[in-house]
């Protein structure tokens, strides 16, 4: 998950001037399932819960062989991780990339696997690792017939800079790893995963972000961008995407946010009414896309449930739709 923070520089700039897309006109919302948590429910359960609350897409962050066994034949769209502490072996040697997806894709052949995300916000020197390691599996998942699965990585807001949105690039400690995964990724047409926290960048900097402005909530334009009207955070944060990627030459580029969401308890503007409305607002927002890029979008919300082993400050433990004994945290409708 994105940290507070990493986006400071973007999101005063956002706020100072005031998704491989599935077919088009179809919006999916897909809940991210972590399991750093006490009791939480069977993964046979979990798939029920999605099941019965319409929920047509899951993010998984490592081959849980259990959550793996329980999507069979679900028809529930997901996303899988490489795990970060794999990347090294698999950037090294293409056999460990060919037994990796032999042994978490091919054998489960009835999951229907959209991405693996190569990584989930990788920093330091294993970023170097990110492009072969994506190029390895891309090229296992080709020699196993698997080329429908898209590869990519999951990144955060702070891998971008500038303003207005229109204005966005890779950030200058970013640019020289992202740039080459940008433009692999358009020469693959798979799309980019971004994980988009407008709660973070609000914390941030609540001097000058209304809350309004990060929750959906605002009642007309926050930040006119020429043609571009931004009523609402989510929105300038995914075009700051867009923009990042025509700069790197790799306009073709679609966005899947891969992570969102807002946390119910722990710090500041951490409420279960604030919760409910950024993700009940994102769900419906999703049909719609953004102002450079209309049209419906794919999204994930973090997370389906409340962790209490979840490492970090306190809101991470508070980001959950659902309690362990899966009731839900608060009202959400799908």
């Amino acid at each position: 998950m994105a940290k507070q923070g990493v986006a400071s520089m973007l999101v005063v700039a956002l706020v100072l001037g005031a998704f491989a897309a599935i077919p088009t006109g179809v919006q999916s919302i897909g809940v991210c399932y972590g399991v750093n948590g006490d009791n939480l429910p069977s993964a046979s359960d979990v798939v029920q819960l999605y099941q019965s609350n319409g929920i047509d897409s899951m993010r998984i962050y490592f081959p849980d062989t259990n959550a793996l066994q329980a999507l069979s034949g679900s028809n529930i769209g997901v996303i899988m991780d490489v795990a970060n502490t794999d990347l090294g072996s698999i950037a090294s040697d293409p056999n460990a990339a060919a037994a990796w997806v032999q042994n978490n894709v091919q054998a489960f052949p009835g999951v229907s696997f959209r991405y693996i995300a190569v990584g989930n916000e990788v920093s330091g020197g294993d970023t170097n690792n990110i492009l072969p390691a994506m190029q390895n599996i891309n090229n296992a998942l080709s020699a196993a017939g698997l080329s429908n699965i898209q590869v990519s990585t999951a990144v955060q807001s702070g891998v971008t800079a500038g303003f207005p949105p229109s204005q966005g690039t890779f950030s200058s400690d970013a640019s020289s790893y992202m740039t080459p995964i940008a433009q692999y990724l358009a020469s693959t047409g798979a799309a980019l995963l971004a994980n988009v926290y407008p709660y973070f960048s609000y914390i941030g900097n609540e001097a000058q972000i209304d809350i309004n402005y990060a929750l959906f909530t605002s009642p007309g334009t926050v930040v006119q961008d020429g043609n571009y009207a931004y009523q609402n955070l989510f929105d300038a944060l995914v075009d700051t995407f867009y923009s990042a990627l025509e700069n790197a030459g790799a306009g073709n580029v679609n966005i899947v946010v891969s992570e969102s969401g807002w946390p119910s308890a722990g710090g500041d503007a951490a409420t279960a009414s604030n919760a409910q409305t950024y993700n009940q607002n994102l769900i419906n927002h999703v049909g719609q896309g953004t102002p450079m890029r209309p049209g419906a979008m794919e999204a994930y919300i973090f997370a389906m449930f409340n962790e209490d082993q979840k490492p970090g400050a306190e809101t991470e433990r508070h980001f959950g739709l659902f309690n362990p004994d899966t009731s839900p945290a608060y009202p959400i409708n799908f």
